[in-house]
């Protein structure tokens, strides 16, 4: 966290919590959402400001009710999440990175969804692939030691019997399969929070 923010907190203990006004679509995209989109459930205006996403990826954390947050200064800016509190994507150098800029350089778990989404964990890093790199990462798949091909791929989805495999970098990791509606429940989060 800034040592700016930190400042501002410890001077302005007791700023009001904001929420719907910002969030993380399933692109790894921040958005504003101002009142329109949030009365229209729209996704919200793309953060382009190269300044201002390195100050909320800064400050990017999550409390104890599993809820995502941009500390602003003194003001916590609530998340929605529309996938994960965090967005992977495939980057040369490091294998996989999030929307952050962290790379996840030690993934220790894989999950594919019932929808054909792929979740990828580091730790505590709950992070959903970008779409537009799914293809390359389901060339990593393997059954039995075997390429997947798209049938075997589907019939796997829809009875995960057999032991599917992704291999990320070095690791070879068993994909376990889940629900895309019980992701938020398996890691804890949540995915439009409240306030309480």
């Amino acid at each position: 966290m800034d040592e700016i923010v930190k400042q501002a907190l410890a001077k302005w203990p007791n700023v009001p919590h904001c929420y719907g006004w910002l969030a993380l679509d399933a692109r790894g995209v921040w958005r504003m959402r101002d009142a329109h989109a949030q009365q229209a459930n729209l996704p919200g205006d793309k953060i382009a400001h190269a300044a201002l996403l390195g100050f909320i990826n800064r400050n990017y954390d999550h409390d104890e009710r599993g809820c995502w947050f941009f500390q602003n200064g003194p003001q916590r800016v609530y998340l929605n999440l529309e996938a994960t509190p965090f967005i992977a994507r495939s980057d040369p150098q490091h294998g996989y990175v999030v929307q952050t800029g962290a790379p996840l350089d030690a993934v220790d778990g894989a999950y594919l969804c019932d929808n054909g989404a792929l979740i990828l964990t580091q730790g505590e890093i709950v992070a959903q692939l970008d779409d537009r790199d799914l293809a390359g990462a389901l060339e990593s798949l393997r059954l039995d030691g075997q390429a997947v091909s798209d049938e075997t791929l589907l019939a796997w989805l829809a009875q995960p019997a057999n032991k599917l495999t992704l291999q990320v970098d070095e690791k070879t990791l068993a994909l376990q399969p889940l629900a895309y509606g019980a992701v938020a429940a398996h890691f804890g989060f949540q995915r439009l929070p409240q306030a309480s």
